[in-house]
C-alpha cells in the first residue's frame, strides 16, 4: 500500500489534469495532422493553409508552456546543470533525429543539416540571448553568470561552429568533407562534445551553477555551499518524481518537434506562394523547435538567474552543433550522401560577429540590456540577409 499510495501521489503531482490536457492535446493534434498528410501536402487553398498553420502553432505554444514547466521543476530537484540539461537535450535529440529523418527520406537534402545548425546558431546567439539580456536587465539592472562556466560554452563554441561552417570550405571538397576528413572530425567532436558533458556534470558542475553573491574584488559571485554539494543528487523519496517529469517532459516535447516537421511543408507552400525566401522557412522552423528553450530562457532571465540562462542557451547551442555534426556526417559515410556543410561569405561573418559579440558579453562583470540589443541588433541583420 505504501508504494502504491507513493506512485499515486507521484502522478497526481506530475500528471495534473492540465499537464494530462496539454499531452493529449499535442498528441491528438499529431494524429490528425497524420491523417491529413494527404490533404495536407495536395495544395491547399490559402485560407485552409492559414487555418491549419495557425492552429498548429497555437498546439505548439501550449506544449512548449508544458514542457516548460515540467523542466522548471526537474531543476529544482536537480539543481544545475543537471535540469537545464534534461530540457536541453530532449529538445536537441528529437531535433537531430528529425534532421537525420529527412536526410535518409526521399528527394536531395544536401544542405539540410548546414541550414537548420545556421538558423539554430543565429537564434540562440543573438534572439535568445538577445530577448533574455533585455528582460533581465531591464527587471534587475543587470545580471551576473559564473563566468567560468559560461567560457567553457563560448570554448566549445568556437570551435565547433569552425569544423561545421569554415572549415568544410577550406580543406573539404566543395563544401563537404571528404572520407578521409569526415571520420576523424566525427571522432573529434564526439570525444570533445563527450568530454565536454563529462566535465559538466562531475568535477566541475560547480562552474555551471547560480552564483550566490559578489566577492570584493571579484567578477563574479561564489557558489553557494550547500548547492555545490547538493546539486544533482536529489532525495530518494523525490527519484519517482523526476522519473515521472522526464517523462512527461519527453511525452510532451515530442509532438511539438513532429508537428514541426509537418508545419514545415505547410510553411514551404506558404512561403512559396508569397514569394519569400526558402531560408526563411529554416528559421521559422528553427524557432518553434525552440520555443520550449527559449520560453525557459527568458524565463530564467525574469528571475534574475544568468547562469541558467546560459545553461539553456549556449548549452542547447553546443549540444546541437556536437551532436547533429557527427550524425549527418555518418549518414553521409554510410548511406553514400553528400553533406554540404560550407557557409556563404555572408554568414560566416555572422556568425564570427556574434561569436565576437558572445565574447565581449560574456567578459563584462554586468550583463545588462544594452548586452542584449546589440544581439537583437545582429539578429535583425541575419533576418535582412534571408532577404537579400
Amino acid at each position: 500500500m505504501p508504494a502504491r499510495s507513493c506512485l499515486r501521489t507521484v502522478l497526481t503531482t506530475v500528471l495534473t489534469p492540465t499537464a494530462a490536457l496539454r499531452v493529449a492535446l499535442g498528441w491528438g493534434s499529431f494524429l490528425v495532422v497524420l491523417l491529413a498528410r494527404p490533404v495536407l501536402g495536395a495544395g491547399l487553398p490559402a485560407l485552409a493553409l492559414v487555418t491549419a498553420l495557425t492552429t498548429i502553432v497555437a498546439v505548439v505554444i501550449a506544449c512548449a508552456f508544458g514542457v516548460v514547466i515540467q523542466a522548471e521543476r526537474l531543476a529544482q530537484r536537480l539543481g544545475d546543470p543537471y535540469g537545464t540539461l534534461v530540457l536541453t537535450l530532449s529538445v536537441v535529440v528529437i531535433e537531430v533525429i528529425l534532421i537525420c529523418a529527412v536526410l535518409l527520406g526521399p528527394g536531395e537534402h544536401t544542405t539540410v543539416a548546414r541550414d537548420s545548425v545556421m538558423a539554430t546558431t543565429m537564434i540562440v546567439l543573438n534572439l535568445l540571448v538577445g530577448a533574455a539580456l533585455v528582460v533581465g536587465g531591464l527587471r534587475h539592472g543587470d545580471l551576473r553568470a559564473n563566468p567560468t562556466g559560461v567560457s567553457a560554452y563560448l570554448a566549445l563554441l568556437v570551435v565547433l561552429t569552425a569544423v561545421a561552417f569554415v572549415l568544410p570550405g577550406t580543406i573539404g571538397v566543395d563544401g563537404s568533407y571528404s572520407s578521409d576528413q569526415a571520420v576523424p572530425v566525427i571522432v573529434l567532436v564526439v570525444v570533445l562534445y563527450g568530454f565536454f558533458l563529462h566535465r559538466q556534470t562531475g568535477a566541475q558542475s560547480p562552474d555551471f551553477q547560480e552564483v550566490t553573491g559578489v566577492e570584493p574584488g571579484s567578477d563574479a559571485g561564489t557558489v553557494d555551499r550547500e548547492t555545490r554539494q547538493g546539486a544533482g543528487t536529489p532525495r530518494h523519496e523525490h527519484l519517482a518524481e523526476v522519473i515521472a517529469r522526464a517523462v512527461v517532459l519527453l511525452v510532451t516535447v515530442t509532438p511539438v518537434l513532429l508537428l514541426s516537421h509537418d508545419m514545415a511543408v505547410l510553411l514551404d507552400d506558404g512561403l512559396g506562394r508569397l514569394g519569400a525566401p526558402v531560408a526563411l522557412s529554416g528559421v521559422l522552423i528553427a524557432t518553434v523547435v525552440l520555443l520550449p528553450e527559449g520560453i525557459a530562457t527568458v524565463r530564467a532571465a525574469w528571475r534574475g538567474q544568468a547562469q541558467r540562462v546560459a545553461n539553456l542557451a549556449y548549452g542547447a547551442l553546443v549540444s546541437c552543433v556536437g551532436l547533429t555534426l557527427p550524425a549527418v556526417l555518418a549518414i553521409g559515410e554510410l548511406s553514400g550522401q553528400r553533406v554540404v556543410l560550407a557557409e556563404t561569405p555572408t554568414n560566416l561573418v555572422l556568425v564570427g560577429v556574434s561569436l565576437l559579440l558572445t565574447h565581449v558579453t560574456v567578459s563584462a562583470r554586468r550583463l545588462t540590456a544594452v548586452h542584449g540589443s546589440a544581439h537583437l541588433a545582429v539578429f535583425v541583420l541575419y533576418g535582412l540577409s534571408v532577404f537579400a
